[in-house]
């Protein structure tokens, strides 16, 4: 399974940005997803998630608001829309992907929050928003 991450660059603060991640070599309907950052001397956070089908969505509290997940199953691509975009966003992004079936009926709602429960990754993408 190989995940391809493009989107990221330089944006001012308040502007906007639309991460994509490809996901190949699986069958894309079989994964839950989920977009990382990680920024220097930080840990490796989830932003936010999708699960199986985009029945449950899952944000961290600093992005609610602002940050949009979603998937398109025909496209098997993964997408993060940031809006108002602040410096403290600056990081590299990470998509990655799990066959953990969060989120659906009669499943644990919570999104898997640790990268070690993520089985693919993709290579990640830098994004810088300046002040």
């Amino acid at each position: 399974v190989q995940l391809q991450a493009s989107g990221g660059g330089l944006v001012q603060a308040g502007g906007s940005l639309r991460l994509s991640c490809a996901i190949s070599g699986g069958r894309f309907s079989d994964y839950a997803l989920g977009w990382f950052r990680q920024s220097p001397g930080k840990e490796r956070e989830l932003v936010a998630a999708i699960s199986w089908g985009g029945i449950s969505i899952y944000y961290t509290d600093s992005v609610k608001g602002r940050f949009t997940i979603s998937r398109d199953n025909t496209k098997s691509t993964v997408y993060l829309q940031m809006n108002s975009l602040r410096p403290e966003d600056t990081a590299v992004y990470y998509c990655s992907a799990t066959h953990n079936t969060w989120g659906v009926p009669g499943t644990t709602p919570t999104a898997p929050p640790f990268p070690d429960q993520y089985e693919y990754w993709g290579q990640g993408t830098l994004v810088t928003v300046s002040s």
